[in-house]
Formats: structure tokens, C-alpha cells, sequence
């Protein structure tokens, strides 16, 4: 795309999460937020006065009135998972560049459809993923990328929900449609949150074969329920290992901004072990980063770890793409095997069995 003026965004959904979204854009000069839409006039409102655009961006409660407008380039689409499909479907008719919020669909068969709207849009399209930008783990994949651990064998994710002091406050909206699984697709920790877990084990090992989980349920203070505790074990091509670990620890205190969830990976190869020790948040004040080789810890302090850098640099990247091509990370391609990774193990959670990702549909 080459054009004089900034790139025009809309924004389709204006939650919590939204406010991580608009950071780059905001702070970009080669793009600026022409409209936010929210089915509550008043959220959409809301936002452009806390982004300070209230004077200069539309606010509106359709989603037709922002893919009506040819003056808007591109859409951040920020909805419930069931509505992704249908309003990713009316964005590249109306011939939108797309960012659409993981996961990108509630079953592959939807997941399908999105791949074929991608291949057809003369746009770019991307399923937002964020946690493969974030720097601690980008620095990860440069130290084992050029043999700091030697071959990767296995990787452990642990993800902890927890309390948190200046945790930001979660609306009641976005945590009631994340309990219907109509909805969301699946669990709150182990699908939704999830898939950023799945994203990371497939950015560092590579393509799942195999999947087998156990899944509990807990109740919560305020009545809703979280899928965990959780563990969910996984091989990959070439018959390296993984599994991920969900516990939630109600009197946990995580400390961070946002969420109050702690996430940890521990990566181990055949002459080393690189640690992640941060994500939404972090236990303490850790190094960003540990490589443990040749009998000597090496701590990496000095890693941007606030959760904020990863969605500003998947929001970068794809600016870059919309304005000068390239390929997006994740495709939708890639958006749809880490879905089914992520439905692989609901499934397997339901039916206690372990699911071939090579034969199974993995449909909900």
C-alpha cells in the first residue's frame, strides 16, 4: 500500500483488551484510529476520550458503519470468537486489511472458511498473536537459534492466575460471554488464554503431532469458573516433548499492570536450559531471561518484559505488512494449526484420550 496520508484504522470492539491494541497505532505516525465501534456506544466513547481522539475519530455502535467507510484501510477486530468469522467475512468483502483477534474461530471448520477469506482478500489478513513478539521470548528463540542450549528436546510452560494489586479491572461483559462456550470456543485458561501458550510451544519446537490433557475445573470468588487446575502434554515432529501447566492460585500475588497471571518456560536442550521467568505479569523481580551452559547461569536483565512490548510489536509488524507487503505473523494458515492444537486438547480433556492432530478434525 503506498499512500501519503497515515494508514486509517477502525477499531471493531472497544474491551479491555482494546486499550493494548491502540498503543502503536496511537504512537505511530504512518497510521491513526479513524473510528472505534462498539455495540456500547458509551465503551466506544469511552475509549477515544482515555486515547485522547475524541476530537479527531468516529464513534460508533455499527460495524457496518466502519466497513462502509472506503476512507478506513484497515480493522482490528476485537469481538467474542463466535462473531470472528461472519464480521471477518464483511471486512475483506469491503476490502479491509485485517487484524483479527486470536483464536481466530470457535472450530476448524470455521478456521477453513477464514483461511479462504484470507487467500482471496486482496489485503493482508492476521490473526493477532502477540506473546510470539514478546522481547523476552524473542531473545529466547535468537539464544537457542544459534546453539545456546544445542537441539531443543523439550519445553514446560506454566501459566498462574493469581490476584494482583494493580491488576486492571476485567468488565463483567468479557468475563460472562468467556463462560459460554458457545461463545468463546472453549475455556477461559486453557483455549482462550491459552492459545498464546500453543503459540509459543509451536514458535520454539514446531508443528504438534500429538495431545493429551487432563482438565479441572475450579470455582472463582465471583461465581464464574476457571478450567484449571490443567495439564496437557504434547510431541511434536522429530518426537521432541512439551507440556503446559495452568494453575490458578487465588491468594497468588502476581504483580503487573494488567492481568494478575505469572507465565514461565523452561526450554531444555541437549547442552543447555534457557528459562522465560515473566509474561502478563511475574513472581518477584526475576531475570527477564536465564541460560544455564556449561555449568555457568547467565541472567539477561536488560529485556524489555513488559506484557504492553509484545502487543506493540505484532501491531508494528503488521503495519509494516499493510504498508509494504510482506508476510503477516500469524497467517491465517498459522492461526488455524495453532487452533487446532488448542481444540486438540479440549477435546482430549473431554474424552480422556489422546488425539493424532494428523487424523483428527478436532471439531467441538
Amino acid at each position: 500500500m503506498t499512500t501519503s496520508r497515515p494508514i486509517r484504522v477502525g477499531f471493531l470492539g472497544a474491551g479491555r483488551i482494546s486499550d493494548l491494541h491502540a498503543i502503536e497505532y496511537l504512537q505511530n505516525s504512518s497510521t491513526e484510529i479513524a473510528a472505534v465501534c462498539d455495540s456500547n456506544i458509551e465503551i466506544a466513547n469511552s475509549q477515544a476520550r482515555k486515547w485522547g481522539i475524541e476530537s479527531t475519530t468516529r464513534t460508533v455502535s455499527s460495524i457496518d458503519d466502519v466497513l462502509n467507510d472506503p476512507t478506513i484501510d484497515m480493522v482490528e477486530i476485537l469481538l467474542p470468537h463466535h462473531l470472528h468469522l461472519s464480521v471477518a467475512r464483511k471486512a475483506v468483502e469491503s476490502g479491509k486489511a485485517v487484524s483479527l483477534q486470536k483464536p481466530m474461530a470457535v472450530s476448524l471448520e470455521e478456521a477453513d472458511k477464514i483461511v479462504e477469506l484470507s487467500r482471496n482478500s486482496s489485503r493482508p489478513f492476521k490473526i493477532f498473536e502477540n506473546f510470539v513478539f514478546f522481547p523476552p521470548a524473542l531473545k529466547a528463540k535468537e539464544l537457542i537459534d544459534s546453539g545456546s542450549i544445542g537441539d531443543p528436546i523439550t519445553i514446560r510452560l506454566k501459566t498462574n492466575p493469581g490476584k494482583g494489586q494493580h491488576a486492571w479491572e476485567v468488565p463483567v461483559g468479557a468475563e460472562k460471554w468467556r463462560q459460554n462456550r458457545a461463545e468463546a470456543g472453549g475455556g477461559p485458561l486453557v483455549f482462550d488464554d491459552g492459545h498464546h501458550k500453543f503459540a509459543l510451544a509451536w514458535f520454539f519446537m514446531g508443528r504438534p503431532t500429538r495431545v493429551h490433557s487432563f482438565i479441572g475445573e475450579t470455582a472463582r470468588g465471583d461465581g464464574y469458573l476457571f478450567d484449571a487446575p490443567a495439564m496437557i502434554s504434547f510431541e511434536f515432529e522429530g518426537g521432541t516433548m512439551g507440556n503446559l501447566e495452568v494453575v490458578y492460585s487465588p491468594d497468588l500475588e502476581v504483580t503487573g499492570p494488567y492481568y494478575p497471571q505469572d507465565d514461565r518456560i523452561e526450554i531444555t536442550g541437549t547442552k543447555g536450559v534457557i528459562w522465560i521467568n515473566c509474561g502478563h505479569g511475574y513472581l518477584g523481580n526475576p531475570p527477564s531471561i536465564s541460560l544455564y551452559r556449561d555449568g555457568v547461569v547467565t541472567d539477561f536483565h536488560d529485556i524489555p518484559r513488559g506484557w504492553e512490548q509484545s502487543f506493540i510489536k505484532s501491531t508494528r509488524h503488521f503495519i509494516d505488512v499493510v504498508a509494504n507487503g510482506g508476510q503477516p505473523k500469524l497467517s491465517a494458515e498459522e492461526g488455524r494449526e495453532i487452533l487446532k492444537f488448542a481444540l486438540a486438547a479440549e477435546k482430549s480433556g473431554k474424552t480422556g484420550k489422546t488425539i493424532d492432530l494428523a487424523l483428527e478434525r478436532c471439531s467441538q
